[in-house]
């Protein structure tokens, strides 16, 4: 919470000592063009401020990988450094940061209705069964992954029907590795637990207010892909159940938390205060003794 203010305040300083900044998203559903409410895209005015990339460019209906994502972001990360830029990379998505600033060696997504063919299976015959036939597939990986943690469970066997071998220790064995593909430095945004909880539970309201559930209708209407539905709160608005929309974004801050202080070479920022401008002189400090 609070990356783009952080990002916008630190874009006028950066202009300021007569640089010219350019954001670039790392988040896996914004990618996505209908879902700006839900997924707290930049509104327009922020953009105005601050030019992004990479955002609503997808159509929801479609699946988006992150090996899509990198070879966009590497592009748009090159071309704006060559031109002299300076590039502010700013996302939640850990696998997406990770995409955009190295050189991954990532698995290939799966074939068209591989995905889709899975999820039906697990509905029909439910994850234990599922879990049961990745166990017999490759038990390395099936021991790392829990019957209730579906996502992985598809993902693990996506790889197995496509020939590849999952990773026993999942994708939590690839937090981050030191080969950056530029001098990148790296600043993480914490808040004390309760206060956090209170912004999320007040950001979800105002998301509401703002038209979520109009938005989640809409592109539920069209046609969805199983990508995006994964937004947070997309399920649970349809469902019309704005306190497990709350709930689960709890949750996914607290898993963030959790994965943002394994990083290596990571600088912390509390943000409790609110006070984006303190933060954005911490970012400079380090810019400058870096």
């Amino acid at each position: 919470m609070g990356k783009t203010e952080v990002a916008l305040v630190l874009a006028d300083r950066l202009r300021k000592r007569g640089e010219d900044p350019l954001a670039i998203s790392a988040d896996a559903l914004q990618v996505y063009g209908g879902l700006e409410i839900l997924t707290g895209v930049a509104t327009p005015e922020e953009q105005e401020r601050l030019e992004h990339r990479l955002l609503s460019f997808h159509s929801p209906a479609e699946t988006f990988s992150a090996g899509e994502y990198a070879r966009l972001a590497h592009a748009e990360i090159d071309s704006a450094l060559a031109a002299g830029r300076t590039v502010l990379v700013v996302g939640g998505t850990g696998l997406y940061l990770q995409a955009a600033l190295c050189d991954l060696d990532l698995r290939p997504p799966p074939p068209a209705g591989l995905r889709e063919r899975l999820e039906v299976q697990l509905a029909e015959h439910g994850a234990e069964t599922l879990h049961a036939q990745l166990a017999s597939a490759a038990p390395a990986a099936a021991a790392q992954i829990a019957p209730s943690d579906r996502s992985r469970l598809i993902r693990a066997l996506e790889l197995v029907e496509m020939g590849e071998e999952p990773a026993a220790t999942g994708a939590d064995s690839l937090l981050w590795t030191a080969a950056l593909r530029h001098p990148t430095l790296l600043c993480g945004l914490v808040m004390e637990r309760a206060a956090l909880y209170e912004r999320i539970d007040a950001r979800v309201d105002a998301m509401v207010a703002a038209g979520a559930l109009q938005e989640v209708r809409r592109a539920d209407a069209a046609g969805v892909s199983a990508t995006a539905r994964k937004a947070l709160g997309f399920e649970e608005l349809l469902a019309g159940d704005v306190e497990a929309m709350k709930r689960r974004t709890r949750n996914y801050a607290k898993r963030q938390l959790t994965w943002l202080r394994k990083l290596a070479d990571v600088h912390v920022i509390d943000l409790t205060g609110g006070d984006t401008g303190a933060a954005a002189t911490q970012i400079e400090r380090l810019l400058d003794a870096g």
